[in-house]
């Protein structure tokens, strides 16, 4: 186990913002750390890196105890944070050599190192450029380059996709996935749920301080109630039909807008051949139909009662 968090609590006056958090995360996993704004995600880890004082509890990385002086636990930690980290004053090159040079005191060895995440975020021709001239994904990458130059175990990704580009998210993100083959545990925080779903083996929603669902993406989607979602698009369907529609055993809520019908049902539950035999009998015209499982977005939705925002 490369992180455990146990019983964390975190208090700012009479604010709880941490209630006997609990967080177990294993070696090699791409971990989904979610949650509403103001859930604690972010207090969580400041206290993880013992950033923060926390009034309870115990936090332990690669089976030691983590605190201020922990600098043996440290190095091998790497930090990609929301907020942009570098100097404007330095290249490209000199913010990598830099950071990695807070780790790595041999010149030698540091040099490999640079040089190899330089490549790794495909920033070789920008290596003399500031930052002041880069593009926003090309700012994102050369934050990810600072913070895993100098190959940590652990990497802690905190919305590293925010105002992006589509092709400097994927690239992002299959960059992400290349840093987890090669061996590093990575802790994710992102709103893009698409994200969590393409990435994460396990993931934790926490709401007020407490984890309220945690596991795989198959075990969380298994909480809620929502099953099968059927979406047809339709053309002269009328509230009559509507009317027996809701009717039918295991459905939860039946919503038209437009022309495009969404029929949400129990989990557990297939109504896909009853509703296409009722559109057929009734000769209720229609285009496409199709049914789907519920998202991680559904299940954020139904868990914590937000929607998702920046």
């Amino acid at each position: 186990m490369i992180v455990k968090i146990e019983n964390l609590v975190k208090r700012y006056g009479d604010l709880i913002v941490l209630d006997h958090l609990n967080i177990e995360i294993n070696e090699g996993e791409i971990f989904g750390l979610l949650g509403p704004n103001g859930s604690g995600k972010t207090t969580a880890i400041n206290c993880l890196l013992s950033l923060l004082k926390f009034d309870k509890g115990n936090i332990e990385i690669f089976g030691k105890e983590m605190k201020p002086t922990a600098y043996d636990i440290k190095q091998n930690i790497g930090i990609v944070m929301q907020n942009v980290a570098v100097f404007d004053e330095l290249t490209v090159y000199e913010n990598i050599d830099y950071f990695c040079g807070l780790y790595v005191k041999d010149k030698k060895e540091r040099k490999e190192l640079v040089e190899q995440a330089i490549d790794f975020v495909a920033l070789k021709d920008f290596v003399k450029f500031y930052p002041k001239k880069l593009s926003g994904g090309l700012l994102r990458r050369l934050n990810i380059a600072c913070g895993i130059a100098h190959k940590p175990k652990l990497i802690i990704l905190d919305e590293p996709t925010v105002a992006v580009d589509p092709q400097s998210r994927n690239n992002i993100l299959e960059g992400i996935k290349r840093l987890n083959a090669e061996g590093a545990t990575i802790i994710y925080t992102s709103h893009y749920m698409e994200e969590i779903e393409q990435l994460c083996s396990r993931l934790a929603i926490l709401d007020k301080g407490k984890v309220i669902a945690s596991g795989t993406k198959e075990e969380v989607k298994g909480m809620i109630a929502l099953g099968e979602k059927i979406v047809v698009e339709t053309f002269n369907i009328n509230e009559d039909h509507l009317a027996i529609i809701r009717e039918i055993p295991n459905v939860i809520d039946v919503e038209l807008k437009e022309n495009t019908l969404t029929i949400r049902q129990k989990s557990g539950a297939s109504n896909l051949v009853n509703i296409m035999s009722f559109i057929t009998d009734n000769d209720i015209s229609y285009g496409k139909i199709y049914s789907e499982l519920p998202t991680l977005n559904d299940v954020f939705l139904e868990i914590t009662g937000k929607e998702l925002r920046d």
